[in-house]
Order: C-alpha cells, then structure tokens, then sequence
C-alpha cells in the first residue's frame, strides 16, 4: 500500500477550483476549469493498467475512434502508485489510470488527480451508487469506476452436512454454526483470520452500515466507534474468544489448504477469486456451495465491495476524452462481454447496476455441487454492497496502523473495542496533523 502523504495547508488553501470539503481536508490543485471543457479535434492521451485483457480492449477503441487514440502503458511491479506520484510530480503522468478506491482516495487528497465531476457526471448512472462512491471522495469525482468484488459466502457442503449445520443467514448463525461444528470435531474451524489482515473488520463494518470516514461540512468525521462499528468488532471479538477462528496468513503459499483439507469449512469470497479455485482446491472440488454473505439484518441484507477505478490524473490535457473512454472500457457491453469472459484473465467483474449478462461464464462449475443458484447468489451480491461507505484521505495508512494492532487482536492481547478506539484517536490525529481538518464521531 502507498502511504499517504498530504499536501500542506496553504497549497490547498491556493487551490480554488477545488471542492469546498477537499480544499478545506488538505488537498491540492484540481485543474477543474480544464475539465469543464470540451476537447476539440484529433488527441492522443497516454493510459497506465496493468490488468490482463485492457491492453487489447484499448485497440478495439482505438480502430473504433481515431478521434481519441489511448496510448497503453503497463507500469508493471509493486511500484505501480510510486511511479505516478512520481510522474504527477514531473508533469509526466498519464491522463488516466487503473487504481484501486482506497488510492484513489489519497491521491486526490494529495492533489495528483483532476475534479472531473462536470464531464464524468453524465455517465454516473451507468454504474451502482457504491462504485460512483468510490470515485467520489468528498462528493467530488476523479474518474470512472472500472470494477467491483462484491462480497458472499463459500462453504464445505459436504462438511456443513456432516456436522449437522446450515449455510448461515446471519452472523449470530454463523459463530453459532461454529460452536455446533466443534462440538462434533474440536479441530474444525468455521472460518478464517489472518493475523496480519484486518479486511475481515472491514467487511464485517461496511456490512454493519458504519462509516469510519464521512463528510460533514468543511471536515470530515473519523468514527471507528459507532455503534454500528463496534456491532461489527464484536463479531470478530466472539470469533476470537470463542476460538471459532483459523489463522492462515494469506501471505503463505499453503493457505488454501486450510479450506481444501477441511480444517476452515467456510469463507467469504468475491468473484475475482474465482478462477483460482481449481487449481487450489484439488481435494475438495466439487464439494463447494455458493450462498450468501452473513448479514447484519436479513430485513436489509447489506454486503461489502471492492472497487478498481479509473483515475483521472493532474495535468490531464483531455479530461472529458479520459472519461468517455474509461466509461466504454468499464460499461460498454462489447467491452465487458470480452473482459469478464474467464480468457481475458482479467478478472474483472463489472461496477455496473445490471450485471446478470456477466455472471454464468465466471462461475467454475466444476467446485461447486449444483445445490445452489449461484449466479443468483453472485448478481444478489452485488445489487446489496451498502453505498455509505467512503474511503477517507489516510485510510491507507490507517489501515497500515490496523494491520499492527490486529495482530495484538488476533493474539488475545488487546481486544477489538480498544484496537477501534486507539485507531480512531491515531487517524484523527494523522489527519489534524497533517493540516486535514477532522474530528472525532463518537
């Protein structure tokens, strides 16, 4: 992750054109006069992805506008974010690029992207209210949503069967699930936590309905202890106690073994994960069942969703040409057809508020034992990803200050209410330090 670096106070304070709730966060210039116009006669503007099949749909859009040429770049590596802050800085960056909602997020409140709110606002609709979110820190817009990772469940039916269990609707059912489980094999455990991944935490609030960071006037609102927020935190707390947990670290080559041997009987999963199911799960192909996530209230079933955008950055020449493009890649039909189809190894699942056209081709048949619908389970997901969520100018680097004292979570030293509220302290903290006005919510 790239760690956020604010801009000083005055330079946002010399940045007019920005939004009133960004220029008062800290951010920077915004170059929005040039995004409100419009580009006249043949361009050429330069676009960094490193996501297998773009490459190719951009030369499909460039043989059907010669009007717009998009120059492909894969920046490759794990210094993919550097390279750009450092191209920004040059006056080298590309007009557009892949990021994933959380980069996003910091790079606007740097001031590395251009406010595009005027040419990308036509194009809103085509995409859920949650991926627009996430282009849209402060309610300004950056750029246009690429995809999504809309989160539910998979689980062992063949072991959920043995120990005499369901597919859990809540996630009271499914610590209770687990505690049913032990009783018939003390050494099962019903899901997964790694030691060093807090993205549990993050699912379980975004599910919850609570938002960490949000805007109110000319500040935002740090609250990682709402009630909606520690109702979350008690989930992983009672998984913790009641040692109903795995602790697999996705950092090792063998996690998948955890599920494939049946120690960890269920897990949520996402549609880019997919794919790699075959291959990881050798011994267990076949036994699987999709269903979905657990939820909070079944009345109003929320679940959680990454989202890989498309930035728009500073000293873009051609900000409305950006969109227009970025907009046929991320919900032209023809364009999605190709990159959701398994063979453009893409992985990318669409942002966009219909997505039953994409959804039978991605599911691996073969794992799964034809009990379940599981493309109704998958386009389900993804019309629930609650839309309060927002990521807020350092969450990078509070969630780097979270994967530390999870560790202590997962160890039993410190328990999930006191983790919350020392991160709610150490974000608001970074962020008035940093010349970003915010304040505590709870």
């Amino acid at each position: 992750m790239s760690q956020f670096r604010a801009r000083a106070l005055a330079a946002a304070a010399a940045a007019a054109s920005l939004s009133l709730l960004l220029a008062a966060c800290g951010g920077g210039d915004s170059e929005s006069d040039s995004a409100t116009e419009a580009t006249k006669g043949k361009v050429t503007l330069e676009f960094w992805s490193w996501t297998d099949g773009i490459e190719a749909q951009t030369k499909v859009w460039n043989k059907e506008h010669p009007d717009t040429q998009v120059k492909f770049v894969n920046p490759a590596g794990e210094t993919a974010y550097q390279k750009l802050r450092a191209a920004v800085n040059a006056g080298t960056a590309p007009c557009l690029s892949k990021m994933d909602g959380m980069n996003l997020a910091n790079f606007a409140a740097d001031g590395l992207l251009t406010d595009v709110s005027k040419v990308a606002g036509p194009y809103k609709d085509k995409y859920t209210a949650a991926a627009w979110n996430a282009v849209s820190p402060g309610g300004t817009t950056f750029g246009i949503p690429m995809g999504s990772s809309p989160l539910f469940t998979a689980y062992r039916a063949d072991l959920f069967e043995k120990y005499g269990i369901e597919a859990p609707k809540t996630w009271d059912d499914l610590i209770a699930a687990g505690e049913k489980a032990q009783k018939e094999n003390k050494k099962v455990k019903i899901f997964n936590m790694a030691g060093e991944d807090p993205s549990t935490l993050v699912d379980l609030s975004w599910q919850a309905g609570a938002q960490w960071y949000k805007v109110d006037g000319d500040h935002w609102v740090v609250d990682f202890t709402s009630p909606e927020a520690l109702r979350a935190g008690d989930v992983v707390q009672r998984l913790v106690d009641n040692d109903l947990a795995s602790g697999a670290s996705y950092a090792d080559p063998g996690v998948f073994k955890t599920w494939d041997l049946g120690t960890t009987i269920a897990m949520t999963t996402s549609t880019w994960q997919l794919p790699i199911y075959s291959t990881n799960f050798p011994k267990s192909q076949g036994k699987w069942q999709l269903a979905d996530a657990p939820v909070f209230d079944t009345a109003e079933p929320r679940t959680s969703s990454n989202f890989d955008v498309l930035a728009v950055l500073k000293g873009c020449a051609y900000p409305d040409r950006a969109a227009e493009f970025a907009a046929w890649l991320s919900s032209g039909k023809e364009s999605l057809t190709t990159l959701t189809d398994p063979a453009s190894k893409s992985g990318l699942f669409p942002a966009v508020p219909d997505v039953t056209p994409y959804v039978d081709k991605i599911i691996p048949t073969e794992m799964f034992n034809g009990k379940s619908d599981s493309a109704k389970v998958i386009t389900d997901a993804a019309s629930r990803v609650g839309d309060q969520w927002q990521y807020g100018p350092n969450y990078a680097a509070m969630y780097s200050e979270m994967q530390k004292q999870w560790g202590k979570v997962m160890k039993k030293e410190i328990t999930v209410e006191e983790m919350l509220t020392s991160i709610e302290k150490w974000t608001v903290d970074d962020l008035n330090g940093k010349g970003v006005k915010a304040v505590a919510g709870s």
